[in-house]
Formats: structure tokens, sequence, C-alpha cells
């Protein structure tokens, strides 16, 4: 039945500011730079998040924890993937498995796929075959070509329970 599977996409972008690390799926990564947002800037949550909300048609994380919101200020992005998965959890659906794509020159990101994909499972309490995370360039071009800073996109299937 149609109402059975529900797919979604889930697109952030963050520029590089201040700091000496990136959170990155809840996984602190040494890097030169911080990123510029409100909350701790988790690109690859942010893009979870709407992922997951637009399989369910409930909205984008912009609606849930707007930015203009005093109370989301340097928050935890957890907050929102939980509250995420909770929503889609009330609609009937469980997440069958995620595939994230994190696009930035710097920093490299293979060497910290393991860890963020077993803090994302941890989270979400999957396993750990539900969730690919990969990363790519923009071979030098655009924004993320110049180090200004990083993109995510997210596919999610949700399945009924």
């Amino acid at each position: 039945m149609i109402n059975d599977i529900r797919v979604g996409s889930g697109f952030d972008v963050h520029a590089y500011g201040a700091g000496n690390h990136l959170t990155i799926g809840n996984v602190q990564i040494p890097y030169q730079h911080g990123f510029v947002a409100h909350s701790d800037g988790d690109v690859l949550i942010h893009a979870i998040c709407d992922a997951l909300l637009g399989a369910c048609a409930l909205g984008d994380i912009g609606q849930h924890f707007p930015p203009s919101d005093a109370q989301w200020k340097n928050c935890d992005s957890v907050v929102f993937l939980k509250h995420c998965q909770q929503l889609i959890v009330e609609q009937g659906y469980q997440i069958a498995n995620l595939d994230c794509t994190l696009i930035a020159e710097q920093p490299k990101i293979n060497p910290h796929v393991l860890s963020i994909r077993t803090r994302l499972a941890e989270i979400l309490h999957l396993e750990l075959h539900q969730i690919s995370v990969k990363a790519t360039t923009t071979e030098q071009l655009g924004f993320t070509g110049r180090g200004e800073g990083m993109a995510a996109q997210t596919t999610c299937l949700l399945l009924k329970k």
C-alpha cells in the first residue's frame, strides 16, 4: 500500500567561522573552524531532520526549531533529531534507512565516517547497516569548493510499523 512507505530528502548548509571543531553527526571533529549557526550547527543532523519531517509532510526543521527562538541558541542538535524521530513514530513510521552525503573540501570526513554512523545509530536506536554516511567534494567549485562551509544531504526511507 502506498502509505506503508515514505521517502524524504533533507539538505542543510552552514558556513565556517570561529572555532576549533565541527560537530557532524554529534561527533566533534577537530578543525581550524567551527560552524556559524544558531544551534550547534550540526549540518548532518539538520539534513536528517528535514528528511524525516519531509517524509511525513511535517514541515522543516526551521518550523519546529526557529532560529529566532532564543531557547534553541547553542542547542545540541540531538534534541532536534530525537524530536523529529518521535514525530514520525507518532505518525506510525519507523526509519528503514538513512543515506547521507557530506559535501566539503575540508576537513576530510572519511576517517570519521564510522564514528558518525555509530553515533547516529546509537541516538536513533538503529543498526549500523541502516545508516550510510559518505563524503564528496565539489572539485573546488562554489562555496564548499572555496572552503567557506559544508553542505549535507540526506535521503530517508520510512516504513509503516
